[in-house]
């Protein structure tokens, strides 16, 4: 059995959780089946991990386009360049709105059985047409029409799956739900006064890491800090548009008690911060599943994040960590400066934490994922 996995991003291009996502599942599909990926780039084939990877590019001329519609149009172009060459396994396996039309491209023109994982829903994140403006409109419309031809959709959580078939209509039936996943070995708690030091980093302080976009709460964050006496180190990634990183720069004029770390650091570096961590904070207002947490979980930082999509189906307020409403800033203020200030609380959920991530091993969720192909495929 062999599957062809389609995604923007794959390593080393990772500016987000699925880039994560796919990294891992598929060196760990590999214990069971071929695997193939296709991806974005203009680079000769490649094995990374052990996984063949292959790059196709959009048309050129997309790049000519200069209003922000552009980039939905340079993806359309790139649905088409991902099917150009014919697909040998039995599989196409799709994810985001970025190759969800290449999906269904390649189950009508080589009769494949095609998947997808819904990792977010574009209907559910309105402040997406600050990045790309009309084109929203056609992102949401890929989205849709590449999910309707799938034999079977993944959902990351069971949030996502009441979202998907409330947003689409797609009946519960064609969805199954599989969480991500976390490399527990990798991820464990490994303290680096060194690397701490090379990023201007002292302890004590909380943490934050995520994309640059309102999703991630960043704002709610640093509006919350003004109540926090501690400091925070926040690291973003790719920002949505250089307004919205405009817009952060100013609001953390004066904020002494923020390092900002404007860019994508490694997985040595995220490691280490975690590790040294007093408190990891994950305050999105959309999150179908959120990673984020089970990295910082098993290495031994202790959570506060929002009560929203796929997180509450990984943290249990004060087991293994606490949840507040999203978008509530006083409430997010007290939940961090309540578990700063009780150190039994903070031990309970390191070890509660860990214990929790360790349950999301990716070998366990490659496997169910097999086990779903062949359920499609009737084998």
């Amino acid at each position: 059995m062999k599957v062809t996995m389609m995604a923007l991003e794959y390593p080393p291009n990772i500016y987000g959780g699925v880039g994560i996502h796919l990294k891992y599942l598929t060196k760990a599909l590999l214990k069971f089946m071929e695997v193939e990926v296709r991806t974005i780039g203009s680079e000769p084939p490649t094995k990374i991990d052990g996984v063949p990877v292959k790059y196709f590019s959009p048309w050129k001329a997309m790049g000519d386009v200069k209003e922000r519609h552009g980039k939905v149009l340079e993806t359309l172009s790139l649905c088409l360049a991902l099917v150009a060459e014919p697909i040998d396994g039995e599989i196409v396996h799709t994810h985001t709105w970025y190759t969800n039309l290449a999906g269904l491209y390649a189950k009508k023109l080589y009769g494949k059985k095609l998947l997808a994982t819904v990792h977010s829903l574009e209907p559910l994140r309105p402040w997406k047409a600050e990045q790309i403006g009309s084109g929203y409109n056609l992102s949401v419309w890929m989205e849709k029409t590449g999910l309707e031809e799938c034999d079977r959709i993944i959902a990351v959580s069971e949030e996502m799956k009441k979202d998907i078939q409330e947003v689409y209509g797609i009946p519960g039936n064609r969805i199954s739900v599989i969480h991500n996943g976390i490399d527990i070995e990798k991820y464990r708690k490994q303290e680096n006064e060194g690397l701490l030091r090379n990023l201007g980093v002292r302890k004590p302080y909380i943490l934050f890491v995520g994309r640059l976009t309102r999703q991630k709460g960043i704002f709610e964050l640093v509006e919350a800090m003004k109540e926090v006496r501690a400091t925070l180190v926040l690291v973003t990634g790719k920002p949505d548009t250089p307004e919205i990183e405009g817009e952060l720069a100013v609001k953390l004029k004066g904020m002494e008690n923020i390092i900002w770390l404007n860019r994508m650091l490694s997985e040595t570096e995220i490691i280490a911060l975690y590790s040294s961590a007093r408190l990891f904070v994950c305050p999105s207002i959309y999150e179908p599943f959120g990673i984020i947490n089970l990295e910082a979980m098993a290495c031994g930082a202790p959570v506060v994040a929002s009560a929203v999509g796929g997180i509450k189906e990984v943290i249990q307020d004060g087991k293994n960590g606490v949840l507040v409403e999203p978008g509530n800033v006083e409430a997010l203020a007290e939940a961090i400066n309540r578990v700063l200030a009780d150190d039994e609380l903070r031990e309970r959920l390191i070890v509660e934490g860990r214990r929790r991530a360790e349950e999301f091993a990716w070998e366990r969720i490659a496997r169910k994922t097999y086990l779903l192909y062949r359920e499609v495929l009737g084998a």
